[in-house]
């Protein structure tokens, strides 16, 4: 017979394909789970027995739901998980069996992952993570034939929900996207970013936009708002009723905003610090020069406000003498500077991860926008995955047009260099709160040297940037702070603007080094309504006079175009 060689597998070409299939680490955190608890025979037989005996407690309330008889649940829906919502799911015997099926089943299988022994809190939370996105993959009101919903929708449309479903699956499959919203109706400079303004400076990674006064006076200290780069700006600049921008405007206030560029591969090898040098520094520059003044007050949103403390603390590194540092006073926005528990993103982010995602950007030279807007979605996965397959396809409803939503999917490219550094730096090594650790141009950065006043903002749901953890930013800076934490989450406790009646409530109060979060909130007096009013209150009095309002951009910063620009426009 023949012989054939047999190749020579290596390790390092194992690891690479499991790299390859598994970049994000979810089988091999699973793994993990089932080596330890094979490790630990007699608790894995001691953890067996509690799933049994909840397998005995599920049958006998079958049974009893069966026979007609009222029996409660064995594991009920958590309060905030509306996809057993529908009476049916709970007054039919069928379709509750299978509910609590699916329910105890996840419950005791996430409950497994998290008392798995010899593994760190951190590899717990990663399996669970997965974990629980297994199982809401596998939810019975994904299907079809198990969404009792979907079956009487279909039943009383004679077919139209399945069949309008199905149109707009097709739809998404052409589009390359489970889409959460129609963009059909949204045009930026019509209905969205609409407030009048002028680009007056533009560069290789933004244009600054200055907005036209809605008021005869204006504080003589002009507000600058520095974006995320991760999406697009006009998250501050929605429509009228909900534009960051428009109140600001409205309260007499100069305002200049960043529109980051959406970068093509040739801006690869775009550095971190060039968004400080040639963005935030940028912005403030132009906003002095147009306004006259020495200084501005800095606002920063997301990654936005992440770099803006970086900035400050380059600022008075350059600037020995505080009255020379350019930023009179500050604000960051649902920012992250201590990203030792970053939420549940961290699940994304280990060594292996970052560095496999650092191959693809370099390869590619960019991350693409779509790719991180899936990572975040996947946080959560019910509500913006699994959702909008079941009231999309099942049901045949069409989303409600909503800008947020539409802002959230107008994503942007990440330049390879900068995110790759972004990613490391800051989520693997936590090197900011690091005194020194990192250099960026030219200068050591150091928060402690900060002592411009800072009014902090963060959201009690936010899963993004946990509040947690944007409280301890009074740990490492020296500066007075003022900490606020909304109601809602990433977004809606941020972009919250005054209604009545109140939508949401908020917490305000001095935050001290050493201040413990939880103590903070319960010492604190909830207050309803939107934490705006507040700011407006700290901000007015350190803004300077009323003096008359700025021209649209000078001769060293001409108006070259009317806002939205140009640069929010590329795709």
């Amino acid at each position: 017979m023949p012989s054939f060689p047999v190749p020579h597998v290596h390790e390092q070409d194992v690891e690479k394909l499991a790299r390859a299939l598994d970049p994000f680490g979810a089988a091999r955190s699973l793994l993990k789970v089932g080596q330890a608890w094979m490790d630990h025979p007699i608790d894995f037989a001691a953890s067996i027995t509690r799933f049994s005996g909840d397998l005995v407690a599920l049958q006998m309330h079958m049974w009893k739901r069966a026979l007609g008889m009222p029996d409660r649940d064995v594991a009920p829906p958590r309060s905030d998980d509306l996809r057993f919502a529908d009476p049916e799911w709970s007054k039919n015997p069928f379709w509750d069996s299978i509910k609590q099926v699916y329910l105890t089943l996840t419950r005791d299988g996430v409950d497994m992952v998290y008392e798995a022994p010899d593994l760190t809190d951190k590899e717990r939370r990663r399996a669970a993570f997965w974990a629980k996105a297994l199982f809401n993959a596998f939810a019975p009101t994904n299907f079809f034939w198990t969404n009792p919903v979907a079956l009487h929708k279909f039943v009383e449309s004679r077919g139209e929900t399945l069949a309008r479903g199905l149109e707009q699956f097709v739809e998404d499959v052409r589009a390359g996207d489970l889409r959460m919203v129609d963009p059909e109706p949204f045009e930026l400079g019509k209905n969205l970013a609409t407030t009048p303004g002028a680009v007056v400076f533009r560069n290789r990674l933004l244009e600054v936009i200055q907005y036209k006064p809605l008021r005869d006076q204006v504080h003589e200290v002009p507000v600058v708002l520095v974006a995320p780069w991760i999406n697009k700006y006009y998250i501050l600049d929605l429509e009228p009723k909900k534009s960051l921008v428009r109140y600001l405007l409205e309260q007499g206030y100069t305002i200049f905003v960043t529109s980051w560029r959406n970068p093509p591969a040739d801006m690869a090898e775009v550095r971190f610090e060039d968004y400080l040098t040639d963005g935030v520094d940028a912005i403030v520059d132009a906003a002095k020069s147009i306004c006259g003044v020495p200084r501005v007050h800095a606002v920063g949103y997301c990654l936005g406000g992440t770099m803006l403390s970086i900035y400050m603390a380059w600022l008075n590194r350059r600037y020995p003498n505080p009255e020379d540092v350019p930023i009179q006073n500050w604000t960051l926005l649902a920012s992250l500077q201590d990203f030792s528990q970053p939420g549940e993103i961290e699940v994304f982010l280990d060594e292996d991860s970052v560095a496999e995602l650092t191959r693809l950007m370099t390869r590619r030279g960019y991350l693409e926008g779509r790719e991180m807007e899936t990572a975040f979605r996947m946080l959560r996965s019910n509500s913006l995955i699994w959702h909008y397959v079941v009231h999309k396809y099942l049901y045949g409803e069409t989303p409600p047009p909503l800008d947020v939503l539409y802002w959230n999917t107008d994503g942007t490219r990440m330049p390879a260099a900068m995110h790759s550094y972004y990613l490391r730096e800051l989520y693997i090594n936590n090197s900011l709160i690091e005194t020194n650790a990192l250099t960026i141009a030219g200068q050591p950065i150091d928060l402690n040297r900060i002592t411009q006043p800072l009014y902090a903002v963060s959201a009690e749901d936010d899963h993004i940037a946990p509040w947690r953890a944007t409280f301890r930013v009074a740990n490492f800076v020296s500066a007075p702070v003022r900490y606020v934490l909304s109601s809602s989450g990433h977004i809606l406790g941020i972009i919250n603007p005054p209604v009545k009646p109140p939508k949401r409530v908020y917490w305000a109060g001095p935050a001290r080094r050493g201040d413990d979060p939880g103590s903070w909130k319960a010492s604190g007096t909830q207050v309803p309504g939107s934490w705006w009013a507040d700011w407006m209150a700290w901000l007015a009095p350190q803004c300077g006079p009323m003096v008359a309002p700025p021209p649209l951009g000078n001769d060293q910063c001409p108006a070259m175009g009317e806002a939205p620009g140009r640069y929010v426009l590329e795709q």
